[in-house]
């Protein structure tokens, strides 16, 4: 990498000409908050050790400002960081080496809507929900809704290849992009070519969807949307087991239904789609209420602290394994009147078969109010001294189930694991593994979160599964993203050399030379 040929000082100058003095900041409070939300980091923060901090912090308000800023900061050597809302946890978003951080948030405006083609033009910098609120009132639907929908962004949905709650029916990120425009690393702005179904070619798109800032800065996109679905209908069921439940999902996909929602939760996770708190309730600590509900049956276990409990990892999943309830599934098909309709009954009948419960609309409609809220509900668990994290893998459906088993078998004494089932494909499944655990300090507490994502990637890997389904790979999956690959590494780390020579890119996330 280039050594930065321009002082902090005069990088400021020369950025405030581009964007306005009150556009540039090198405050600690704006430092601070441009990283993304990657659970390592935060325990580091919690120990007292700053790292990943940019030295500046600039928004530019449209393409050409971008473009200068990019132009101005890689000439003078200085790495850029492109930055959304910061709703990533893998290290995606984290400035290792200072630099510059690019916020593209002023960058979100609806461009066009073609109403013929169904196709949206938006700036990267829109948050979701407020894209979606503005698409709604016109009548239609991007149908991609994150967890993070509030605060994420269209830019960090491509950069991470990015998942929503309906993607059984709508596809991912990737399905939904035909085009974009991006700056690359000389600050040159560029388009790909739409991407149309069915037409023969090369493109680029491919490459830089999922590119997670190191290739390039998107700054807009072309993307289809959907008229608003007028029809919408809930259900839900109980399974004595995973088996079964997973039996009935595979079922209803390779049937060639498309519901919109087909998830499923293992026993404990059945316990929180139950009891778990309302969105607009007061969480003080969500996890804490669980563990002691859950404990209940087992006698005074649930009175402990949340530290002792989760420094306790065996004993808690093996709790788990008693709890009483089976598996919960949920789901929520929508389309036109007629295709709802006829979704839901071949649903259900498929869901009996494999020997579900029927439970009515309830747990389903229940789920879909409170979809959101998990998201928000994980900070008492740091303020507690223990740590959380999610890790989202794919396979397909024959391995589907011994992919949940080797992983919690392999992490049965590192920490606490609950998962379920979703974004559900004719080909196979994501599971969506949360994992919790407490230690006597921060320091053992980052020690054993880097033991316990080791030996989970590792069980991924064994498995044959993918490292991620749509969190992106940041820092903490490089190293295991490089063995996926396997001779593929080499051909991932020229495409880096083709499109950042000097490394200026957003360094460190998602190529395994410089991650951690």
């Amino acid at each position: 990498m280039l050594e930065p040929r321009l002082d902090t000082e005069e990088l400021r100058r020369r950025l405030s000409a581009v964007v306005g003095p009150e556009f540039v900041s090198a405050s600690d409070a704006d430092r601070y908050a441009a990283r993304d939300m990657w659970p390592r980091a935060l325990l580091r923060r919690r120990a007292g050790r700053f790292e990943g901090l940019p030295d500046l912090v600039a928004w530019p308000a449209d393409g050409a400002q971008a473009a200068a800023v990019v132009r101005i900061a890689t000439q003078a050597g200085w790495p850029v960081v492109p930055f959304g809302a910061g709703s990533g946890v893998c290290g995606g978003a984290l400035p290792e080496r200072g630099g510059l951080v690019l916020d593209l948030k002023r960058l979100d405006r609806i461009l066009e809507l073609d109403s013929r083609d169904h196709l949206l033009q938006v700036e990267c910098g829109a948050v979701g929900e407020n894209l979606e609120r503005e698409l709604n009132r016109r009548g239609y639907t991007l149908g991609h809704f994150p967890s993070s929908i509030y605060c994420s962004t269209v830019g960090g949905w491509i950069a991470a290849r990015s998942a929503g709650q309906c993607s059984s029916r709508y596809g991912k990120i990737e399905d939904m992009v035909r085009a974009v425009e991006y700056l690359d690393a000389a600050g040159e702005r560029r388009s790909t070519a739409p991407l149309e179904p069915g037409l023969d070619g090369f493109s680029l798109l491919p490459l830089l969807v999922g590119s997670e800032g190191a290739l390039c800065v998107l700054l807009s996109a072309s993307l289809v949307v959907r008229p608003l679905p007028p029809a919408r209908a809930f259900a839900a069921f109980r399974f004595a087991d995973l088996a079964a439940g997973v039996t009935a999902m595979r079922s209803c996909l390779r049937a060639g239904l498309r519901p919109a929602v087909l998830r499923l939760y293992d026993e404990f996770d059945t316990l929180i789609a139950k009891t778990g708190p309302e969105a607009d309730g007061e969480a003080s600590s969500w996890l804490r209420d669980l563990l002691g509900r859950a404990a209940k049956p087992l006698g005074r276990l649930g009175e402990a602290s949340l530290s002792v409990l989760l420094g306790r990892p065996a004993l808690l999943n093996r709790m788990t394994t008693l709890l009483p309830g089976g598996c919960l599934l949920v789901a929520v098909c929508e389309g036109s009147q007629g295709e709802t309709r006829e979704t839901a009954r071949a649903l259900n009948a498929a869901c009996v078969t494999a020997g579900g419960e029927e439970l009515g609309e309830g747990p389903a409609r229940h789920w879909w109010k409170n979809r959101y809220a998990v998201s928000y509900k994980q900070s008492p668990l740091f303020a507690a001294g223990a740590f959380v994290d999610t890790m989202e893998v794919a396979t397909t459906w024959e391995r589907v189930l011994p992919l949940y088993r080797a992983v919690r078998e392999r992490l049965w004494r590192r920490c606490f694991v609950m998962a379920h089932f979703s974004h559900a494909y004719r080909e196979g499944c994501s599971i969506y593994f949360t994992l919790a655990a407490a230690a006597g300090s921060d320091e053992r507490a980052i020690e054993a979160y880097d033991r316990m994502w080791r030996e989970a990637q590792e069980a991924v890997l064994a498995a044959s599964a993918t490292v991620s389904h749509h969190h992106g790979i940041g820092r903490l999956k490089a190293p295991f993203l490089a063995r996926q690959l396997g001779t593929g590494g080499a051909l991932h780390r020229a495409l880096k050399r083709a499109f950042d020579p000097d490394g200026r890119m957003n360094p460190g996330t998602l190529f395994a030379d410089g991650a951690r």
